[in-house]
C-alpha cells in the first residue's frame, strides 16, 4: 500500500519539518476538496430549495438544522476507527485491520439504527414551533425521509476511517465529486419535478440526500474492492459476526469524540435560534458569517483528519517523539494557514459580505461577524488540530470535557449575557449587542478550547515519550 516517504533521520530539522509538511499535505488535500464538495451539496440544496418557493427553503432549512447536528455527532462517534487502524498499520500489524474495520461496521450499523430512531423522535419539536403548516410539513418530511441514510452514513464513516489511516483519502475525495454532481441532477429532478418524476419541493432534497449518501458508501465499497492498496487488509473475505467485548471498545473511544462534536455543533445552532429573537437582518448577517466561517474551517478540520492519520501511525510504530514531532509541525501549520485566512477575512470582510446579499443593512452588520469570526480562526484552527491530535494518542473523555466547559460553560452563558443583556442580570451590557455578543463570546469558547488543548497535547506527547525511555531502560 501506499505510504508517505518519512525517513527517520533527515539531515537538518528544517528538512524534517519540510517532509513532514509534505507528508502531511499528501493526506490533508483530498480530504480538504471532498470536504468542500460535502459542503457543495448543502450549499445546492439551500440555492435549488429557494428557487423552489420560500416554504421550501426555510423547511429545508429547518429540517437540515436537526440532521447536521446528528450527522456531525455519528462523524464523531464513528472516528474511534482512526486512530485503531493507525496504531495498527504504524506497528506494521495489517493482519489485526480487518478484524477492526468489521467491528467497526457493526458499531456503525447499531449507531445509525439509533441515530435514525432519535432523529425522528427530534423532528417532534417541529410540533411545539410556530411556523406555516406548509413550512412543518416540509421540515418534518425531509427529517423522516433523509433519516433513511443515517445507517449507510454511520457505515460509511468507518470505511472512510480506514481508508485515511492507510493513507488512501483520494478514494474520498473522488466520491465525494461524484456525489455532488449526483446531488445538483437529483435534486433537479426531484425538487422541480423533471424526467417524469413528481415535483416534491423541499422533501426532494432529502430525497437527495439519502440516495447520495448511500451513493458514497456504494461507491467508496467499489473502489476498495478494486484498488490494491486495501488487499492485505481487505475485511470482507469472510463474514464475522459482532463480538461484543470489541464494539464496546469502540464505542468507548468514539462516545466522547461524538460528545464533542455534538457540543460544538449544537452550541452553534442555538446560537442561530438565539438570534432569531433580533429579526431577519440579524439572522442573515448570522447564518452570512457562519457559512463563510465554515468554508474556510474546512482546511484546519482536513490538517487535522490527516494528522489524526500520522500521529497514530507513529505511535502504533512505537516512535512517541515522532508522534510528538508530527502533533507540533501539523498543529503549527494548521496556525499558520490560519493567520493567513485571518487576515484576508479582516481585510477584505465587507467585500466577502457583499457577495452574499445586496441588502446594504445585512451586508454591514455581517461585515462586522466577518472581522470576529477574523478573530477566532487561529483558536479554532488551534483547537481542532490539536484535538485531532491527541485523539491520535487514542484520548478522548479529556478532550471532550474541555469542549463541553469552553462551548457550554463560557461560550453559549457569555453570548447570552452579551448578546441578550437580561435585564436580571446586575452585570450586563447597557444594551443587547445581538449577534456580535454571540461571536464575541464565540472568540472567547474557541480560545479557552485552543488553550486547554494544547496544555493537554503537550503532557501526553510528553508522558508518552518518558514512558517509552522507562519501558526502554
Amino acid at each position: 500500500m501506499s505510504m508517505p516517504p518519512t525517513p527517520t533521520l533527515p539531515a537538518t530539522l528544517n528538512a524534517r519539518i519540510t517532509l513532514e509538511i509534505s507528508a502531511l499535505w499528501q493526506l490533508a488535500w483530498p480530504i480538504l476538496v471532498g470536504q468542500l464538495a460535502n459542503v457543495g451539496m448543502a450549499v445546492a440544496d439551500v440555492a435549488m430549495a429557494g428557487h423552489a418557493s420560500a416554504q421550501d427553503l426555510a423547511g429545508v432549512a429547518l429540517g437540515s438544522s436537526i440532521w447536521m447536528i446528528v450527522v456531525v455527532t455519528l462523524m464523531g462517534v464513528m472516528m474511534s476507527v482512526n486512530p485503531t487502524v493507525a496504531h495498527y498499520v504504524g506497528a506494521g500489524e495489517f493482519d489485526r485491520v480487518p478484524h477492526v474495520v468489521r467491528q467497526g461496521l457493526w458499531k456503525g450499523l447499531g449507531v445509525g439504527l439509533v441515530a435514525f430512531v432519535l432523529v425522528n423522535v427530534a423532528a417532534l419539536v417541529f410540533d411545539h414551533m410556530q411556523m406555516e403548516p406548509a413550512v412543518h410539513d416540509i421540515a418534518t418530511r425531509f427529517v423522516r425521509v433523509a433519516s433513511f441514510a443515517l445507517p449507510a452514513f454511520a457505515c460509511y464513516r468507518v470505511l472512510y476511517g480506514y481508508s485515511a489511516s492507510l493513507n488512501q483519502t483520494k478514494p474520498m475525495m473522488a466520491i465525494a465529486i461524484a456525489a455532488l454532481l449526483l446531488n445538483c441532477v437529483l435534486n433537479w429532478v426531484l425538487i422541480y419535478g423533471h424526467w417524469g418524476f413528481p415535483k416534491l419541493g423541499g422533501v426532494g432534497c432529502a430525497w437527495a440526500t439519502m440516495l447520495c449518501t448511500w451513493f458514497n458508501l456504494g461507491g467508496l465499497l467499489w473502489w476498495m474492492r478494486r484498488s490494491p492498496a486495501y488487499r492485505s487488509t481487505w475485511p470482507f473475505d469472510r463474514f464475522e459476526g459482532p463480538h461484543r467485548q470489541k464494539v464496546q471498545s469502540l464505542l468507548k473511544l468514539g462516545l466522547p469524540i461524538g460528545v464533542t462534536y455534538f457540543a460544538e455543533s449544537s452550541a452553534f445552532s442555538l446560537i442561530a435560534l438565539l438570534v432569531a429573537h433580533f429579526g431577519s437582518t440579524q439572522v442573515a448577517a448570522h447564518q452570512i458569517a457562519l457559512n463563510f466561517s465554515s468554508l474556510v474551517f474546512m482546511v484546519p478540520l482536513s490538517l487535522g483528519i490527516a494528522l489524526l492519520s500520522r500521529v497514530g501511525q507513529a505511535l502504533g510504530a512505537g516512535d512517541a517523539e515522532a508522534a510528538r514531532f508530527r502533533s507540533a509541525v501539523g498543529v503549527a501549520l494548521a496556525i499558520g494557514l490560519a493567520v493567513v485566512s485571518a487576515a484576508l477575512m479582516a481585510v477584505f470582510n465587507h467585500q466577502i459580505a457583499a457577495l452574499y446579499t445586496d441588502d446594504g443593512t445585512v451586508a454591514s452588520v455581517a461585515a462586522g461577524l466577518l472581522f470576529l469570526a477574523a478573530l477566532f480562526q487561529i483558536s479554532d484552527a488551534a483547537q481542532v488540530s490539536t484535538s485531532c491530535a491527541i485523539r491520535g494518542y487514542k484520548v478522548t473523555r479529556a478532550p471532550m470535557v474541555i469542549h463541553l466547559t469552553a462551548f457550554w460553560v463560557f461560550a453559549l452563558p457569555l453570548g447570552c449575557v452579551l448578546g441578550l443583556a437580561p435585564a436580571w442580570l446586575p452585570w450586563r451590557p447597557a444594551v443587547a449587542m445581538q449577534a456580535q455578543g454571540f461571536w464575541i463570546a464565540l472568540v472567547v469558547g474557541l480560545t479557552v478550547a485552543a488553550i486547554g488543548l494544547g496544555f493537554l497535547l503537550r503532557h501526553i506527547a510528553n508522558r508518552q515519550i518518558h514512558m517509552g525511555d522507562v519501558v526502554r531502560a
